[in-house]
């Protein structure tokens, strides 16, 4: 499998430094957004006011936002209920499922959407997998859930493996 497949459009430090401007010069209608260690902590549900101001900013843009979580129903229901924004849960990542599912219900364009996430082998696989670009930001915290510490071990490899092809990953503040 090609080390590419692993390697986001662009690194973030965080979610909210998605800057509007940016997302419209390059066409994005629909951002998809990872829930845990990317929208939001597990130890902070109510996220923060970088945030909040950034979900507003995009809404006053007409940029809509979706969480793209592998967890279930209830879990991303109530996570994202405080922030009143659409959800896919159980969207499979990296396969295609839960992408596919929203070029539905949002009627857009492959070219049109972004995935944001904190993990290359679900996240930024799975945007690979259905041809959107992708952005990998760093995880709001440095425990995961028992899953997740198993994909973070694996994508060690491929860290070392984009590295030396293309050169340590530089997070920017903004994009």
């Amino acid at each position: 499998m090609a080390i590419e497949n692993y390697k986001p459009d662009a690194y973030l430090e965080a979610v909210y430094q998605l800057d509007v401007k940016s997302l419209e010069k390059r066409g994005i209608e629909l951002v998809l957004v990872d829930l845990d260690n990317t929208l939001i902590a597990w130890n902070n549900p109510d996220g923060t006011p970088e945030m909040h101001d950034w979900l507003q900013q995009l809404e006053k843009a007409g940029i809509q936002v979706c969480v793209l979580s592998n967890n279930h129903y209830k879990r991303v229901k109530r996570a994202v209920a405080p922030f009143g924004i659409d959800f896919i849960n159980d969207a499979m990542k990296p396969f295609t499922k839960g992408i596919k599912k929203a070029f539905a219900r949002y009627a857009v364009k492959p070219e049109n959407t972004l995935l944001v996430g904190d993990q290359r082998m679900t996240d930024i696989r799975a945007a690979h997998r259905a041809g959107i670009r992708s952005v990998l930001v760093k995880p709001l915290l440095e425990s995961d859930h028992w899953p997740t510490k198993f994909n973070r071990a694996r994508e060690h490899f491929k860290v070392r493996a984009l590295e030396k092809k293309y050169g340590k990953a530089i997070y920017q503040d903004k994009l």
